[in-house]
C-alpha cells in the first residue's frame, strides 16, 4: 500500500478552515482531441471526457498548436466542462499557432467514493493520546463528493478559534464500503493566531 501524501496546512485562529482534496487512482483516462480554440481561456474539445472541475489533466501530441503540450510532469486545472469540452482559465492560446488536430487530454481516473467514509485526528504529537479536534463524515466536518469528486476538510470558525496548540500533527483516512481502510494525506498542522478577535 502507498505511504500517505505528506500535506501541512496552516490554520487561522478564529477564521473558518477549508480544504478541498481529490483523491486519484493509477488507472490513465486518455480522450482524444478533436478541437482546441484559439481563445482566452482556451476550450478543449474531447467527447465524453468525464473529467470533474477543478481536475488536474495533461494535453499531449497535438500538432499545429504545439505551445499547449505539456511537458513530461506538467498539468493544467481544468476550470470548466461541458460533455465534450474543457475549458483551462489558466491558458491563454489567442496567440498560439492554429490547432491542426491530433492529440490527447490525459488525466488519473477519479476514486469512487460511493460508499466511502472519512475519519480525521488531529494531536499535538504522534504518541499524544488526547484528541485536539476530530473531522468524519459523521460530524460534518468531512464532506466526500462523489459527483465533483471533492474531499472536503471544513472547521469552523468557533472551532478554530479555541484551538490553542501552536504546531499539531494529523492524518485523513478514508474507509471504503468493505472496510479497507487508506490513509491518504497526512502532516503538520501550524496555528496562526487571531489578532482581529
Amino acid at each position: 500500500m502507498a505511504q500517505p501524501v505528506k500535506l501541512n496546512f496552516k490554520i487561522y485562529q478564529g477564521s473558518t478552515f477549508q480544504e478541498v482534496l481529490r483523491w486519484e487512482s493509477s488507472t490513465k483516462v486518455y480522450v482524444p482531441i478533436t478541437a482546441i480554440s484559439k481563445s482566452a481561456p482556451v476550450v478543449i474539445t474531447a467527447a465524453n471526457h468525464n473529467i470533474p472541475i477543478g481536475w488536474r489533466a495533461r494535453v499531449t501530441n497535438v500538432s499545429g498548436m504545439k505551445e499547449i503540450n505539456c511537458s513530461e510532469d506538467e498539468y493544467y486545472q481544468v476550470t470548466g466542462t461541458s460533455t465534450d469540452t474543457a475549458t483551462i482559465n489558466a491558458v491563454n492560446s489567442l496567440a498560439y499557432t492554429t490547432y491542426t488536430g491530433g492529440g490527447v487530454l490525459e488525466y488519473n481516473q477519479p476514486v469512487d467514493l460511493a460508499g466511502y467514509t472519512a475519519r480525521m485526528h488531529i494531536r499535538e504529537k504522534l504518541e499524544s493520546t488526547s484528541i485536539i479536534l476530530q473531522l468524519t463524515t459523521e460530524n460534518n466536518r468531512i464532506i466526500l463528493d462523489n459527483v465533483a469528486k471533492t474531499i472536503t476538510l471544513k472547521v469552523n470558525a468557533t472551532d478554530t478559534a479555541a484551538l490553542t496548540v501552536p504546531q499539531s500533527v494529523y492524518n485523513l483516512e478514508l474507509v471504503s464500503p468493505s472496510g479497507m481502510v487508506t490513509s491518504l494525506i497526512a502532516g503538520n498542522i501550524q496555528l496562526l493566531k487571531e489578532v482581529t478577535r
